[in-house]
């Protein structure tokens, strides 16, 4: 898994691709941070967690470009074969290309970290919040990057990998922008698949056992069905 790992860490330090959504990340995060959000007006220690919520959807939009040529690139690549009959279980397979992807998301967090030093320095920093935040950001990016894995085993086109990922979290954006309207028992339902609206709770500093484990359910489910879909292309290869 280690090598794996290592390996796909290594073609997105030598891809331009991890650099400038990385770029493209911190430039659209810079300048919401800086200018009005939203018409929002509340204690400059509420801006953080607001400003990472309304991005979230960026997000969505930026970690299936990310994760497109995990598995899709392979057969263009030739690679494919190889990673197929290689002594590599497919668990590890799929671990590794994820872990390589997931530490480029953190570091893309990372460079968050200017933030809540700047709202320090300006203003009262609600660290509480700012902590939830973040591990709400990290939860919900680390199923982004499950799902664009996922959406990457399923075609050997990086491009229909990227749109069908986008598509797949942007349905449940919708879904989430329609709570306001919805009532009984679908506005349960619409609230309990909305990972946003669970990433909310977060920022308000909200942290739930239930919110942990739906998280950790999506990421594991995403991964096992994409091991499912590895093992059927290396039955097939053999």
């Amino acid at each position: 898994m280690w090598a794996i790992y290592k390996r796909e860490l290594k073609a997105y330090f030598y891809s331009p691709l991890a650099y400038v959504l990385t770029g493209i990340y911190t430039l659209a995060l810079s300048l919401n941070f800086l200018l009005p959000i939203y018409g929002v007006v509340g204690p400059v220690r509420t801006l953080f967690g607001v400003v990472v919520y309304s991005f979230s959807m960026l997000l969505a939009l930026i970690l299936p470009i990310l994760t497109m040529k995990v598995f899709a690139d392979e057969k263009k690549n030739g690679t494919e074969v190889l990673l197929m009959t290689s002594p590599n279980s497919v668990p590890s397979i799929v671990m590794g290309k994820y872990l390589a992807a997931f530490t480029v998301y953190m570091l893309m967090i990372a460079v968050t970290g200017m933030y809540p030093i700047i709202i320090a320095i300006t203003g009262k920093l609600n660290v509480a919040s700012m902590l939830t935040s973040y591990i709400g950001y990290i939860l919900m990016g680390a199923f982004f990057v499950a799902f664009g894995v996922f959406t990457s085993s399923l075609t050997e086109n990086s491009i229909v990998s990227a749109v069908l990922g986008s598509l797949g979290l942007f349905l449940v954006w919708i879904v989430h922008n329609f709570l306001d309207v919805l009532t009984g028992r679908a506005l349960n339902v619409a609230k309990w698949i909305s990972f946003f609206e669970r990433f909310r709770k977060f920022i308000y500093g909200i942290i739930g056992l239930r919110d942990f484990i739906f998280f950790f359910s999506l990421i594991g489910v995403f991964l096992a069905l994409t091991m499912i879909v590895v093992e059927k292309k290396r039955w097939s290869q053999g």
